[in-house]
C-alpha cells in the first residue's frame, strides 16, 4: 500500500475512536435519542463539521483515555508489555478518575496496587462477577492501537488483541468482541476507500474469520444479523429494529457488531442524517441509536476512520476534540515502529 494512504489510515484510525468518543458521550446512557435531539445533533456537527468558532474543548472519556495509554506503551516498548500497559492504564486512572471508567475496570485498576507483576497481572480480572470476567465492551473500545501496531500480522493481532484485553476482561465475550473489533479494523485498513465497499463480502469476511475463533458464535450469529439487516430491500430497518435485534449496550455482545453495523450501514445515505460524508454519517447514526453512545461511536470512528483516512475528518471538528494533535502523533509513530520492525520474531 501507498505509504502516504497507510499514514492517512493510521490516522483516521486513531483519530476515529477520538472523535467517536468526544461526539459520543453527551448522550450516553439515553435509552433512546428522541426526534428532536437528533434535530440538535445535526446541527450541532453540521456547525461543528463546517464553521469555524470559538468554544471549549470537548474531552474524552475512558475510551480515549485507554486508547492512549495502549498506545504509548506500545511505542515506548515497541511491542507488548501487558505489564507496562496496566501500570499506564492504573496511573491514568488514578489521576483522572472521573473519565468515566465502567465499574470493573475501575475495579481492576485499583487492585493492580497489589498485583503489578507478569505472573499475576491478569488475577484481579479473572476474580471480577463470581470469577467469570468481564464481557463488556472495554477491551474492544481500546484495541485500536494494537490493531494498527499488528496491521501486517494476522497471527499476531490475534495473540496480542487477547494478551491486551484478559488484563480486564477475561470473559470470552470481551476477548472475542476485542478479537472482532480489531478484525475490522485491519480489514479496513485494507481496503482502498476510493472503490465502493462490497458490505456482503465484509461481513462474510468477518464470519469466516471468527469461524476459526474459539467459542465465537454468539458474535457469528449477530454479524448474520448485520448482514440481514443491511440486505433487506424497501425501507431500510428503523432504529428500533437495530437496536431490538444487535444492542446499544455496554456487554461486547451488544455493542461491537452494532459499531461494525454502523459503519457499512452508512455506505449509503441515511435518513434524516443530512451529510455527504461517510465517515461523519456513521459516528452520527451511532449516536442516534442511543444506549452507549461513547463506546459504539468510538468503535464505529475506529473502523470508519481507518477505510476512509484522516483527510475525511474536518480539522475545524479535530480542533475542538482534547488532545487531538496527540492521537495524530501517536498513530504516525505506530506507523513508523509497525513498517520498521520484524512484527514476524
Amino acid at each position: 500500500m501507498d505509504p502516504m494512504l497507510l499514514k492517512n489510515k493510521f490516522r483516521g484510525t486513531m483519530l476515529g475512536v477520538l472523535v467517536g468518543d468526544c461526539l459520543g458521550s453527551p448522550y450516553e446512557g439515553l435509552t433512546t435519542i428522541s426526534r428532536h435531539r437528533k434535530v440538535l445533533l445535526q446541527r450541532r456537527l453540521n456547525k461543528l463539521w463546517n464553521t469555524k468558532f470559538r468554544e471549549p474543548v470537548m474531552v474524552y472519556t475512558d475510551d480515549s483515555a485507554m486508547t492512549r495509554s495502549l498506545a504509548e506503551s506500545l511505542i515506548e516498548k515497541q511491542d507488548l508489555d501487558i505489564v507496562d500497559v496496566a501500570k499506564r492504564f492504573a496511573k491514568s486512572y488514578h489521576e483522572e478518575p472521573d473519565r468515566g471508567y465502567g465499574a470493573g475496570t475501575a475495579t481492576v485498576l485499583k487492585e493492580w496496587k497489589r498485583h503489578v507483576e507478569e505472573t499475576n497481572i491478569k488475577i484481579p480480572a479473572k476474580n471480577l462477577f463470581d470469577g467469570l470476567g468481564s464481557y463488556g465492551n472495554g477491551g474492544a473500545m481500546r484495541i485500536a492501537p494494537v490493531a494498527l501496531f499488528s496491521y501486517n500480522n494476522y497471527d499476531k493481532l490475534l495473540y496480542y488483541v487477547k494478551e491486551a484485553t484478559e488484563i480486564t476482561h477475561a470473559h470470552k465475550l470481551g476477548i472475542n468482541g476485542a478479537i472482532l473489533q480489531a478484525i475490522a479494523i485491519q480489514q479496513s485498513l485494507c481496503l482502498n476507500a476510493s472503490e465502493e465497499l462490497n458490505v456482503t463480502n465484509f461481513v462474510d469476511d468477518l464470519i469466516n474469520k471468527m469461524d476459526k475463533i474459539e467459542n465465537a458464535s454468539e458474535f457469528k450469529e449477530r454479524l448474520n444479523i448485520v448482514k440481514n439487516l443491511l440486505s433487506e430491500d424497501g425501507d431500510e430497518p428503523n432504529e428500533q429494529r437495530v437496536v431490538e435485534q444487535l444492542g446499544v449496550k455496554v456487554r461486547a455482545l451488544e455493542s461491537v457488531p452494532t459499531a461494525i453495523f454502523c459503519f457499512l450501514k452508512a455506505q449509503k445515505r441515511i435518513k434524516r442524517i443530512r451529510t455527504d460524508d461517510p465517515l461523519r454519517r456513521a459516528i452520527q447514526y451511532a449516536i442516534s441509536l442511543g444506549g452507549d453512545t461513547d463506546t459504539i461511536a468510538s468503535m464505529t470512528g475506529a473502523i470508519a476512520g481507518a477505510f476512509y483516512g484522516y483527510e475525511k475528518f474536518s480539522v475545524l471538528l479535530l480542533s475542538h476534540c482534547e488532545e487531538w494533535e496527540r492521537f495524530r502523533e501517536m498513530a504516525d509513530k505506530l506507523l513508523d515502529i509497525a513498517t520498521s520492525i520484524d512484527i514476524n520474531k
